[in-house]
């Protein structure tokens, strides 16, 4: 277990035992746009090292660059519904009280033009690497 003391002084527990199935189960079977994203977040293509299904605290995020704090989600079919929407939004506020960031793409916007959506996730890694904080 990993921890990290962040500026609230809270502590942010990050690929944590008891989320490892879990997370091994979700990367062994990658929905089809987590599959064509990865090609492009992975080996440090665009220049900052992702991984992917990383646990923080006690979610399961997508894709994730410590060196940046970036959070990337791609939402798919199932949240269309309310119930996945609200713990969306609980994942999402936890994160950004900790400090990161968070952007979400649909599947559909991976699968129309993953060109324009790898380029703008490089923009906002640049933007954040040049950024003091």
């Amino acid at each position: 277990m990993v921890s990290v003391l962040n500026m609230d002084k809270k502590y942010i527990y990050k690929n944590t035992h008891k989320l490892k199935d879990i997370r091994q189960s979700l990367r062994a079977n990658p929905t089809k746009a987590e599959e064509i994203l990865w090609k492009f977040l992975r080996r440090n293509q665009l220049g900052y090292k992702f991984r992917r299904q990383f646990s923080i605290n006690s979610v399961v995020v997508d894709f994730y660059s410590e060196q940046l704090k970036l959070v990337i989600e791609l939402d798919g079919w199932t949240h269309d519904f309310e119930k996945t929407q609200v713990k969306d939004v609980r994942k999402q506020k936890m994160l950004e009280e900790n400090g990161y960031k968070v952007v979400r793409y649909t599947n559909e916007q991976i699968y129309g033009d993953v060109g324009v959506v790898v380029d703008e996730i490089k923009k906002i890694c640049d933007s954040m690497a040049s950024s003091p904080f």
